[in-house]
């Protein structure tokens, strides 16, 4: 079992772009919410056969952790 973080980046004009950090290049888009996950999905399918396919290791994120940091500024 593989773990993927994924980032959901809401555009100005609608829809969200989706990255997949420890997949570089690994960029989708989706009008909704739902859809943007169910397209990364399929964006880290393909890119993990992709991957299979050359015999190059497999990344994940299963030992990433991740926080978020805010800040205010005057």
């Amino acid at each position: 079992m593989y773990t993927y973080k994924i980032h959901l980046h809401k555009e100005d004009e609608g829809g969200y772009t989706v990255s997949v950090p420890a997949l570089p290049g690994c960029i989708t888009y989706g009008e909704n919410e739902d859809e943007a996950i169910s397209m990364a999905k399929e964006a880290i399918e393909l890119y993990v056969e992709e991957l299979v396919e050359r015999n190059e290791p497999i990344p994940d994120d299963t030992n990433t952790l991740e926080h978020t940091v805010n800040f205010e500024f005057a």
